[in-house]
């Protein structure tokens, strides 16, 4: 175990945990996960689609919700520096939950040096452009005066609201084709050139963890893709040797 000032030089990223009251054993594989392994790293990152949806920050004082936070507190008495990004679920998530749980809010994109390179974080819907339906959607509640009308109604009378979108969502995600919710490669090329050409992109959002080696204009990128939490959970580790993607059963495996 790291001991009291002690530092490391260990970074994680996960993302699309998911995370809802009614799948208590997720919830509980992530509470061991910060106590037993983000404990021991310099830096967690969370790109998104923490918990399965965010109604508003008024909803800080759920029991469920209190659960997170205090093992966010824990997290950061123990030295850890916790970054977090908005993905397509919690996208409602403001200062007021981030300065309660002591984590940082990120923008999307956001570029940062690890052991020397440059490193691009996303959430990755931005870069699935082939689905047009969901880009129009995407734009409409990220909309600030959209926020706006839709954090004014009651706290409940949301919840329900966001329950029939995400029903019909799942609807709708039946008659698409998995390459049209997969990310498009242009957007990728277009996003690694906007940003200078970083060795790495990562992500997650699509649910399909992965390594991928890209070379563009004369650059040597890999864009790792973050694992859901849906099935068997799994987190991605960077340190001066480079990165690999383990699962939670700490069987460790090179994508």
């Amino acid at each position: 175990m790291k001991k009291l000032g002690e530092t490391s030089d260990l970074t994680l990223f996960i993302s699309d945990l998911h995370l809802c009251a009614s799948r208590p054993h997720i919830t509980a594989a992530f509470l061991q996960f910060l106590q037993n392994t983000a404990s021991q790293s310099n830096a967690l990152y969370i790109l998104g689609d923490l918990f399965e949806y965010w109604a508003g920050d008024d909803d800080v004082a759920d029991t469920h919700h209190q659960t997170i936070i205090s093992a966010f507190l824990t997290l950061a008495d123990a030295g850890v520096s916790v970054y977090f990004m908005h993905g397509n679920r919690d996208f409602l998530i403001s200062e007021i939950f981030c300065n309660v749980a002591n984590i940082t809010l990120l923008p999307d994109p956001t570029l940062i040096t690890l052991h020397g390179k440059k490193v691009l974080l996303s959430h990755g819907d931005d870069l699935c452009t082939d689905d047009e339906a969901y880009q129009q959607f995407r734009v409409q509640v990220r909309n600030s005066a959209w926020q706006a009308e839709f954090l004014s109604q009651p706290l409940q009378a949301r919840k329900h609201q966001i329950e029939t979108i995400r029903l019909r969502s799942e609807q709708e995600k039946s008659l698409k084709s998995a390459e049209i919710m997969d990310v498009n490669q242009a957007a990728v090329e277009g996003l690694l050139k906007a940003y200078d050409y970083p060795e790495l992109l990562i992500h997650g959002h699509t649910h399909r963890p992965n390594q991928h080696h890209i070379h563009l204009d004369g650059h040597n990128i890999t864009r790792w893709v973050l694992g859901d939490w849906y099935e068997q959970g799994s987190y991605l580790v960077c340190d001066q040797h480079g990165c690999k993607s383990v699962a939670l059963n700490k069987t460790a495996s090179k994508i």
